[in-house]
């Protein structure tokens, strides 16, 4: 028998959470963007905003991007770093962001 390790084609495919807060973010850009600002600002209080500056100027796309999220600065900027942050932190944000948009009264499982 050969082991099969599962593949994902994207870096937030492997959690369902996740995946589901990457959707949210993605159909909702307008709607969820303050939720995004304040995940970013918890962010640079524990990191700092010039280093989180200085992470998305080196992996910012040239001439704006093509994916959905490079239009909007703090959207693009949410995803970046949700992407490259821990596992365990992807998991704990993505638990947050989602219990916070259900006292919000949305309907978070349409997604």
């Amino acid at each position: 028998m050969s082991q099969h390790k599962t593949e994902y084609k994207r870096w937030y495919d492997y959690d369902p959470l996740l995946l589901k807060v990457i959707n949210l973010l993605k159909d909702y850009q307008e709607e969820l963007r303050e939720q995004a600002q304040i995940f970013l600002s918890s962010v640079e209080e524990k990191v700092s905003k010039e280093a989180i500056e200085k992470y998305y100027e080196l992996v910012k796309p040239l001439n704006g991007g093509n994916r959905w999220y490079d239009n909007d600065p703090v959207i693009s900027r949410t995803v970046e770093l949700l992407r490259v942050v821990p596992q365990k932190t992807q998991k704990h944000v993505s638990e947050v962001f989602i219990e916070t948009l259900k006292s919000y009264g949305v309907d978070v499982d349409k997604h």
